[in-house]
């Protein structure tokens, strides 16, 4: 990756984790925490990786992407607005009840939405699914999933996982949301789904390792999992809960709490702040 590439995704990472903060405060409601820990995911997958084309959000021969941890929709609703998908000024309606953009992704109503998703281990196994039926039409066309260490504790998720492994799904790439923490503390204290690598693996997955705040790392995963046959490829994330927000980060208790208007200005200074010194880079 190009140093000036690196320093735009950066840059448009901390622009979506600011709406992300925003779409919270306005509707007092929702998911902050793991929004912002898998910023930097859903940032390197729809500005740099992804085949798809905001004009045309049904194109056939698109890459999809599933939301698994769909309470999580913040964050995906950024990218969405900030690639062209639907006006940003949108964003700032969110959970409101007369908005598109509900709690959870819906695919009716959204733009770019390719699966509605908020039943934890729902998402995973519609991506095998859709993975599955672009094998069998001979498409082109890969399948991304982005899922929560603590929905692993879902018997469904490990269904979805075998069934990728048997049919040798290649075109799919889940990255593991690891930042160890859910709404009720550490995954390894409500009910411990660990050694998740090691269990992945297993289950017949390639499994790949990284820092998921570190652009380039996903970059290099990406990549090394096109080169990867008959096996789908879990990118296992190291993340912290609320990255980007000191007060946030590492703090089970913003899982799914809404920032006041201090607790707002002072997680949007620190962003902008953060937002300064890249440009200066």
């Amino acid at each position: 990756m190009t140093k000036d590439r690196l320093k735009a995704l950066k840059k448009q990472a901390t622009i979506n984790r600011k709406h992300a903060i925003d779409e919270v405060f306005h509707a007092s409601s929702g998911h902050p925490g793991g929004s912002l820990s898998c910023m930097d995911i859903l940032t390197s997958l729809y500005f740099n990786e992804m085949k798809i084309d905001p004009k045309n959000p049904q194109w056939e021969d698109r890459d999809r992407f599933v939301l698994s941890k769909g309470h999580c929709a913040p964050a995906l609703y950024a990218c969405l607005a900030e690639r062209g998908f639907f006006e940003k000024e949108i964003l700032n309606t969110f959970r409101g009840i007369d908005s598109i953009l509900e709690g959870h992704p819906n695919m009716n109503h959204v733009p770019g939405v390719d699966m509605s998703t908020g039943s934890l281990g729902q998402g995973i196994s519609a991506a095998v699914g859709m993975a599955l039926a672009g094998k069998l039409d001979e498409k082109n066309y890969r399948v991304y999933a982005i899922i929560g260490d603590g929905e692993c504790q879902e018997g469904q998720v490990w269904e979805a996982l075998m069934a990728a492994a048997h049919y040798k799904l290649d075109n799919l790439v889940a990255f593991l949301d690891h930042n160890s923490l859910q709404i009720d503390g550490d995954i390894r204290e409500v009910m411990n789904p660990e050694p998740l690598p090691e269990k992945f693996k297993s289950f017949n997955w390639h499994v790949i390792k990284i820092d998921g705040h570190d652009l380039t790392q996903i970059e290099s995963a990406l990549t090394q999992a096109k080169s990867v046959k008959n096996q789908p490829t879990m990118i296992v994330a190291e993340t912290v809960k609320g990255k980007g927000v000191s007060y946030m980060e590492n703090q089970a208790g913003w899982h799914g709490n809404a920032p006041n208007q201090e607790q707002r200005d002072i997680a949007i200074a620190e962003l902008d702040q953060y937002l300064a010194e890249v440009e200066a880079e």
